[in-house]
């Protein structure tokens, strides 16, 4: 998840708070886990990690090193899997020198789920992930999906855009990486987004919203879009891969 301060030119910031809420949607952690799960990596470099909501989905990787922004995201995370030890935790931005000091670890998988849209200049972004990255090696992306959907609450939660899977592909075939595969996923929270940025004009999701989803949505969801892939969705699931 992106940092607890990301700081956009529309002046929003990703808060700690909406990082809280976020730890209510185990299920959903849990699906995009299987999904990351699928890719074959050894040294898992996660960026954006946040307060590591996501993480524990990579801890039987022999060897993983973690990445935001934000000294005191950071420092919780630290805190949260103090007895963790495959696993490296760094306050780094991808923007600084100190980042390119990761191609040293030699990650074969890259982790970056709904960090990209906080990005304004996102081709610049993954041209750096792909500096850092193994030949051959893969960056897993999580993104929302299409303006449509765009609101009140991306805007809050610091949302530059959101993505179509041509558009994804575009930019990826811009910053000379290769789509291995790209989907659309969460056929239901899309009609949840759509009519809370449309209907309600809501501001934030509510724990409400997000325990009622992750319980009963997601486990269903989930179950069936593993058989059929939905033709849209709340999100894009990507895999990118460095020749």
């Amino acid at each position: 998840m992106a940092s607890i301060a990301v700081e956009t030119a529309k002046g929003s910031t990703y808060t700690l708070e909406d990082q809280r809420r976020m730890t209510l949607a185990k299920n959903y952690f849990q699906w995009q886990g299987r999904l990351v799960g699928r890719e074959i990596g050894q040294r898992v470099l996660e960026i954006g990690c946040g307060v590591g909501n996501f993480t524990e989905m990579l801890l039987e990787r022999p060897a993983v090193v973690a990445l935001d922004k934000e000294p005191r995201c950071i420092e919780r995370f630290k805190h949260r899997y103090a007895k963790q030890h495959n696993l490296q935790a760094f306050v780094c931005d991808v923007n600084s020198d100190n980042f390119l000091k990761f191609a040293r670890f030699a990650p074969d998988l890259c982790v970056c789920l709904n960090v990209l849209e906080h990005i304004e200049a996102d081709a610049a972004f993954l041209r750096r992930v792909r500096t850092v990255l193994m030949p051959g090696g893969a960056l897993v992306l999580m993104v929302p999906a299409f303006r449509a959907l765009y609101g009140p609450i991306d805007h809050n939660l610091g949302h530059f855009r959101r993505y179509t899977i041509r558009s994804l592909r575009q930019l990826a075939e811009a910053t000379g990486l290769r789509v291995k595969s790209a989907r659309y996923m969460n056929l239901a929270g899309f009609v949840g987004w759509w009519a809370n940025a449309r209907l309600f004009q809501r501001e934030a999701q509510s724990e409400t919203q997000i325990r009622f989803f992750d319980r009963y949505i997601v486990p269903a969801a989930a179950r069936i879009e593993a058989v059929v892939p939905p033709p849209f969705g709340q999100s894009i699931f990507a895999v990118l891969q460095k020749p």
